[in-house]
């Protein structure tokens, strides 16, 4: 007598396109890719921005921003360093949210280093005070911090690699080649020749269309419906 085969009721959840095509599901379990999902109510564009880079002694030079909960070599920390001398101080200005207070020490000049922001509110600041928002990652199953960029209508240059290029189009920012220290300061210099205006509207509507989080979270409520259906079937 042969058993019988049940069919599977649980999906697999992958965060981004590039993570599905890795492919490390086996069998026939379901995959279904459900972003993860930025808070819109509280990370939008502000207007009061001037205070946080005054705070921080960014001027009113181009401020290119990175943020990461941890900074190493995988992340593009000292792409950032060769970036920082591409670019002319006087007008550009490079800050890196999320740095430990050894790697804040030995930060080139040209730098400004945060170790934290004190809440997600001063978080969502520099995140408006930014005219762009940059991430030199070697490896990202998503990229949170360009999502939460776009959210306060801030554009994006990122590498083209892993599941970084998926998040930009030609309204939300540019992609350029892992590595390439001269076409990411060339991205920089077009981004600022552009001006975040153009790119804002779209950076919010991309963030609140296809990343908001309660959106996000509908899903894995029809996910989970959905499962329990197939249970008692």
């Amino acid at each position: 007598m042969g058993v019988k085969k049940e069919r599977s009721i649980y999906n697999f959840c992958s965060e981004s396109d590039f993570c599905y095509s890795l492919g490390v599901v086996v069998g026939s379990v379901p995959v279904q890719v459900i972003s993860n999902g930025v808070d819109c109510t509280r990370f939008y564009p502000h207007t009061d921005i001037q205070a946080i880079k005054q705070k921080y002694g960014c001027g009113n030079r181009f401020m290119i921003v990175g943020v990461s909960s941890h900074w190493s070599a995988s992340k593009g920390l000292y792409d950032y360093y060769k970036l920082r001398e591409l670019l002319p101080a006087d007008q550009f200005v490079i800050v890196l949210v999320g740095i430990t207070s050894e790697q804040k020490n030995n930060i080139p000049d040209g730098i400004i280093g945060i170790e934290r922001t004190e809440n997600l509110d001063e978080l969502a600041l520099i995140y408006s005070a930014a005219d762009v928002v940059t991430s030199l990652s070697y490896q990202e199953t998503f990229g949170l911090t360009i999502v939460e960029g776009f959210a306060c209508g801030t554009p994006a240059v990122v590498y083209d690699n892993t599941a970084l290029p998926e998040l930009i189009d030609s309204d939300t920012g540019l992609v350029v080649e892992t590595g390439n220290m001269e076409r990411l300061a060339e991205a920089i210099r077009q981004v600022c020749k552009t001006g975040k205006s153009f790119y804002s509207q779209a950076c919010r509507e991309v963030a609140q269309t296809r990343y908001d989080k309660f959106c996000q979270y509908e899903k894995y409520v029809e996910l989970y419906e959905q499962a329990l259906v197939s249970k008692k079937v």
